[in-house]
């Protein structure tokens, strides 16, 4: 059995690892040429614990390759990226659909095209459906994991898969049963489709209430922090902490889907959304309220640790401290300095490599991200003025959200 995965990027490349791992041929294709080149020399293309050894051992069983082209296999896995609409909020399946163009030009009758890419129920009826050429069977199987936790989450959890066929949907159970000891879990397409996108959504209502505790308590000089704490003694309370926002490609994207294709009755989802949105805003407002009460004008002394949007990771996808820099270029002349040891590329101006250069240049350190190495070396921010949005940093006199 050959199995084709498309697009190699966060969640294609674990995922034609594990495959092939489990035992699986694997054929490992992305348009991107520089993707495929570092590939096929051996060097993984991002930073994930436990990613390299999955890389090496696959390479030593001989069943993976990488290329540019499409091949002809029993069994394609498509894992492109599913932006939204901004305006509409949703879902933009440009991608997956153009990946099922291209496969549906090389595939022979009878392969099966399993879908992994996040979209929005419906989707896969509405979209892909109408272009299928050929006698196919369609699966979706929607990812299940997060950057940071990927290789232990691909070996551990559940997995859904929706088919029309329950023959189809068992054959590929099976599949995916020699990857995971998770649970895995048939049911028809749209539901498949739709528990993906409830499972995001849920964990960004849930966020978002922590953040507008966080407002709240904020404008009436209370920790919210304490609060939480307390409250989450409660057996059957346990509020999450708030932050600077929300960032990645699925909490802070996917539960757009439901407001874009629900729009009338999706209001408490949209209201979470639009709570989340609001943090790094939130959060420069609450620096230049720093920064007043210490009598500091200058912010060209103000420095963001952090550009990822979570922690010990280096995908900085729709991360909170982007989306501040952008909030920022409307309200301040002088571009904040920024740091983060896990992006090695200049991707924003006033970009810092070297935290001990970073602090030197520094007087007010605002913590957006909670990596462990600001953790380990809380001690080198003693005499700094700092915002902490983490809850992170314990050394006295330091601001909170």
């Amino acid at each position: 059995m050959k199995i084709n995965v498309i697009g190699l990027g966060y969640i294609g490349l674990p995922t034609s690892l594990t495959m092939a791992n489990a035992g699986f041929q694997v054929i490992g294709t992305d348009y991107n040429k520089k993707i495929v080149e570092k590939l096929n020399k051996g060097i993984v293309t991002f930073k994930e614990d436990g990613l390299e050894d999955l890389f090496n051992n696959a390479i030593k069983t001989g069943n993976i390759t990488f290329t540019t082209e499409y091949q002809k296999v029993d069994y394609y896995i498509i894992s492109v990226p599913t932006p939204y609409d901004k305006f509409s909020k949703k879902v933009d399946a440009t991608y997956v659909v153009n990946a099922v163009k291209d496969v549906l030009n090389v595939c022979e009758d009878g392969a099966t095209i399993i879908i992994e890419s996040t979209v929005s129920p419906g989707t896969i009826e509405k979209e892909i459906k109408p272009i299928i050429n050929k006698k196919v069977n369609l699966v979706h199987a929607p990812e299940r994991i997060i950057p940071g936790n990927m290789i232990y989450e691909l070996k551990h959890n559940s997995r859904t898969i929706g088919a029309d066929s329950k023959e189809i949907g068992e054959k590929v159970a099976e599949i995916y049963g020699k990857t995971t000891d998770g649970e895995v879990v048939v049911t028809d397409i749209k539901s498949a489709e739709m528990t993906k996108v409830v499972e995001n959504t849920f964990r960004a209502v849930n966020i978002a209430f922590a953040n507008e505790l966080a407002k709240i308590c904020s404008h009436d000089g209370m920790n919210v922090y304490e609060i939480i704490r307390i409250c989450n003694k409660h057996p059957r309370v346990n509020i999450l902490n708030p932050g600077p926002g929300v960032g990645g490609h699925c909490i802070s994207v996917d539960p757009w889907f439901l407001v874009g294709d629900y729009p009338q009755i999706a209001q408490l989802i949209n209201a979470a959304m639009h709570i989340n949105d609001s943090m790094p805003e939130f959060v420069l407002k609450r620096v230049s309220e720093v920064l007043e009460e210490n009598n500091i004008t200058d912010y060209s002394r103000v420095g963001l640790y952090g550009l990822t949007y979570k922690e010990n990771v280096d995908d900085y996808r729709e991360s909170p401290t982007l989306q501040l820099l952008e909030h920022q270029k409307e309200h301040l002349a002088t571009p904040l300095k920024v740091y983060d040891p896990y992006i090695k590329e200049d991707i924003v101006s006033n970009q810092y490599h070297d935290l001990h250069e970073f602090l030197k240049d520094v007087d007010v350190v605002i913590i957006m991200v909670k990596h462990q190495e600001i953790i380990d070396n809380m001690n080198l921010l003693k005499d700094k003025i700092i915002f902490d949005t983490q809850n992170v940093c314990q050394l006295p006199n330091v601001y909170k959200l």
